[in-house]
């Protein structure tokens, strides 16, 4: 969350919530970008955190700037 945060400030929700059994998801706009379970039952690493933000880049310049 704190990559997050350090990279977007208060433009991008990031919320972490416990699941059962140790599990461990993100998600953006509805789409999961993280599952641990899903690769291998590890937390992600730097590496795949700069991977996640880059989604998350990818989907901000995806939207129009807004009119002034």
């Amino acid at each position: 969350a704190n990559e997050f945060f350090r990279a977007y400030g208060g433009s991008v929700a990031v919320s972490l919530t416990p699941g059962a059994n140790g599990r461990f998801e993100v998600y953006l706009d509805g789409e999961k970008i993280f599952d641990r379970k899903e690769e291998g039952n590890i937390y992600p690493d730097l590496s795949r955190v700069r991977k996640m933000k880059q989604v998350v880049q990818e989907k901000q310049d995806a939207i129009p700037a807004a009119a002034d």
